[in-house]
């Protein structure tokens, strides 16, 4: 799966649109889904993360200050309307 903003870039089995996200606690930004996974970065509360995907607890997306794709913890985002 890629961004929809990167169709024109890349080719990707599917693409999806990010979907804008805050923090509402601390967040911490993962390699992969396992709590064991690398930590790539620590988000302060009230950081947007744009969500590509929702599955298990888990969201995909990105932390566009940073520039970073990672896993976090889906239940400490909340929905930007």
């Amino acid at each position: 799966m890629a961004d929809v903003r990167l169709a024109e870039y890349v080719f990707a089995p599917h693409y999806a649109a990010p979907l804008p996200y805050r923090t509402r606690s601390a967040v911490t930004l993962r390699e992969g889904r396992p709590l064991g996974s690398a930590v790539l970065a620590e988000l302060a509360p009230g950081e947007t993360f744009e969500v590509l995907e929702l599955a298990g607890g888990h969201a995909w997306g990105i932390a566009p200050h940073l520039g970073l794709v990672g896993y976090c913890e889906a239940g400490l985002l909340e929905r930007v309307q």
